[in-house]
């Protein structure tokens, strides 16, 4: 019996936890600003393209923080190195667009979570059926709102952080 294969998003560096060089280096926090190492793997056929965004569903503001949005990841491309997030590195392939955080600026934005219990960091790749006509300057709910009308499927894995 043949079994499905799911659409999966998997990380060889992360565990259920980040780690220092994922948080901010900023704002009490002495980490490397460093996205993760994310892959993914069994997307659907018809997939143009990728999208990426890293999520904290507990910041204290009523609607989360947006840490990263990348999109228009080319088809063919199912893995992002560590870093990646980082302009000044030139590690993004070809087309793709890092947009506004929800610090206002484009690129990876480490975590920064308050003191209380463990933040939540939803982690998603989004197999899109086209490209994004959207810039750098997008907001991460025109780039969701974008998004919602063409995913074909999506991948998540959520890792936990907290003051430290």
């Amino acid at each position: 019996m043949a079994t499905a294969t799911s659409f999966t998003l998997k990380s060889n560096e992360l565990g259920g936890q980040l780690a220092n060089k994922h948080y901010a280096n900023g704002m009490g926090y002495n980490g490397d600003n460093q996205s993760p190492q994310l892959y993914w793997e069994h997307a659907p056929e018809a997939t143009q393209c990728f999208a990426v965004t890293i999520h904290d569903l507990d910041a204290p503001t009523g609607s989360g923080f947006w840490h990263w949005i990348v999109f228009n990841v080319p088809a063919h491309i199912h893995e992002l190195p560590a870093d990646a997030g980082n302009p000044a590195k030139d590690l993004l392939p070809e087309g793709a667009v890092q947009s506004n955080t929800d610090a206002g600026v484009p690129g990876y934005i480490g975590a920064a979570p308050n003191d209380g219990p463990a933040h939540r960091y939803l982690i998603t790749v989004h197999a899109l059926r086209e490209q994004l006509a959207l810039g750098k300057e997008a907001t991460p709910a025109l780039v969701g709102f974008n998004m919602h009308f063409v995913t074909l499927a999506k991948a998540s894995l959520i890792v936990y952080g907290r003051k430290h």
